[in-house]
């Protein structure tokens, strides 16, 4: 037989199969919508079905083409895309390759990003452009480009490429439906977070990680680290050594080696890390390296407002801090605090009288101090709503106030210059199991801000994962997928995300990332729990869950 014959052979085959594929009932990419999430801000696609080469080829471009985020992150994605054709599999495909009798659409990926500068700050450009088109009369070479301004948009752009591919059991290849595809794409705020608490249950450094790498997948950008609280303090304070015996036992900690690592691992997948101390209430752990800083045995938070010694500890934790977390947000708490031992505790009642103060006087008094020695360590301070609404015309006008508690504290907030974060917990808390993924999707964080001015001091928008009732067994399938119906509403445009019956625009496309993160090694629970983390009721596919 003819190598010819071969050839078309091989082709005829892979056409009947593709055609036994499209027949089947179970879902697939290449019926509508398009199963992207976050949805792009602008896209256009065709009726094609593209072959991707198991040997793609990386081609680089620009003056950060080369730098190691995009070639670590390559080869991160070819892990994810190219699972299933590995060992053996890969080699047969490479020899079957070899004796040309397949021919694959899509055979090089080229990334072009314009800055050589690998600098992560918030505000950081993560636009790019993603083109997937075949080989045709103009191009000889069948290929995907992305492009970009920074390291960080082509990551962007890496993940929604991966979110194009498909893996095909019957032809044991991976497609890209409904190409040629034009993507433009970036992401409507600036500040996309998530938090997550590692003082009311400890969290492995693995498990941080795989969280990490999860937020990657849709799109998060900031980890809001709350580390230490009332209950545990387990991270490593070189200055104040003793900090740490506030652990809940020895191996429940986070060496200075672990948390640079943790901010190391979110920097390649353009990830920012903003550590969190809170003062002065959810402190009382801290008492135990260092009893000094309780008002008393009786009174063990606030912390004692009265002693230079306290802020002499928050300055050297900020210290040790500012040599590991280079993001410019960092967050000093301040919320929830109950003043009412101080009143009782005699030296603290005589400091106060001195001075000719109220409790609130020195709720206030030590919220700005902690907000000076931040900013001196060259730190933006981010504070919880209770400050603003305490004292706002008080507090720094750099401040940028987290939203929680009142639904239109950002309006305030804004309409006094400062910035804000939204995260209300009505919406956006993900300990609060009972809240579904459609009341997340819907929750607006520019509701009631008209002013265009004034929208841009909403910076983005942050979802919670608060551990009093989660830990390592937990929070994953607590997080996902309801974080990712947060992430679409702070990536995709408003107009793309408020239109349309969502159950049609979104909800399928949110079943089939669920299935992506299960896909990826990610424990995301079924969408339409009536409580979140619960496992399926009954027999299904994870597509209808």
């Amino acid at each position: 037989m003819s190598p010819n014959l071969l050839r078309l052979l091989s082709l005829l085959m892979i056409f009947i199969s593709l055609s036994i594929t499209s027949s089947l009932s179970t879902p697939s990419p290449a019926d509508s919508p398009p199963y992207l999430w976050p949805l792009p801000a602008e896209f256009s696609f065709g009726n094609e079905t593209l072959s991707v080469d198991p040997a793609l080829t990386l081609i680089i471009a620009g003056n950060g083409g080369g730098s190691p985020i995009v070639r670590a992150a390559f080869e991160r994605y070819m892990g994810i895309i190219f699972k299933h054709a590995s060992g053996r599999a890969s080699s047969l495909l490479a020899r079957i390759r070899f004796l040309r009798m397949v021919e694959y659409d899509i055979t090089s990926l080229k990334i072009v990003v314009h800055s050589d500068s690998e600098e992560l700050q918030l505000g950081v450009d993560e636009s790019y452009t993603l083109m997937v088109s075949k080989k045709n009369e103009q191009s000889i070479v069948g290929a995907a480009t992305i492009e970009a301004n920074t390291v960080y948009g082509a990551l962007r752009g890496l993940e929604t490429f991966s979110q194009l591919c498909a893996f095909d059991y019957l032809t044991k290849s991976v497609q890209i439906y409904k190409a040629p595809w034009y993507i433009q794409d970036k992401p409507r705020f600036g500040y996309r977070g998530l938090l997550i608490d590692t003082s009311r249950h400890y969290l492995p450094i693995d498990v941080i990680k795989q969280i990490i790498e999860s937020m990657s997948f849709a799109k998060l950008n900031v980890l809001h680290w709350h580390i230490v609280d009332e209950q545990s303090f387990p991270f490593e304070t070189p200055t104040y050594p003793n900090l740490w015996k506030g652990a809940y036992s020895r191996w429940e900690r986070y060496t200075v080696e672990d948390a640079s690592e943790i901010v190391r691992f979110a920097k390649m997948r353009g990830i920012n890390v903003m550590a969190e101390v809170d003062v002065p209430g959810h402190a009382e752990s801290w008492g135990t390296g260092y009893p000094d800083l309780w008002p008393s045995l009786s009174c063990r938070e606030p912390l004692d407002v009265t002693k230079n010694f306290t802020f002499d500890v928050i300055s050297g934790i900020l210290a040790d801090m500012r040599k590991i977390f280079p993001f410019e947000l960092f967050h000093l708490g301040g919320d929830e605090v109950n003043t009412d031992c101080w009143k009782n505790t005699t030296h603290v009642k005589e400091w106060l009288q001195g001075r000719n103060f109220t409790t609130k006087d020195a709720y206030k008094y030590f919220v700005l101090r902690a907000q000076q020695i931040a900013i001196s360590k060259n730190w933006t301070p981010v504070n919880w709503e209770e400050t603003f609404s305490s004292f706002g015309k008080d507090l720094d006008p750099r401040t940028v106030i987290q939203n929680w508690l009142v639904s239109d504290i950002c309006q305030k907030a804004v309409a006094k210059g400062f910035r804000c974060i939204f995260s209300n917990q009505g919406y956006w808390y993900l300990d609060h199991l009972d809240v579904p993924w459609d009341k997340v999707y819907n929750t607006e964080p520019l509701n009631g801000i008209e002013d265009p001015s004034l929208q841009k001091l909403v910076i983005g928008g942050e979802v919670c994962m608060w551990g009093e009732t989660a830990d390592t067994s937990v929070v994953l399938q607590t997080i996902w997928p309801r974080a990712a119906a947060a992430a679409e509403r702070m990536w995709s445009t408003r107009e793309a995300v408020s239109k349309g019956n969502i159950t049609l625009t979104a909800l399928p496309r949110l079943h089939y990332f669920r299935c992506l993160l299960n896909n990826r090694g990610v424990p995301a629970a079924p969408v339409d729990n009536f409580y979140a983390r619960r496992p399926p009721s009954g027999p299904g596919s994870c597509y209808a869950q």
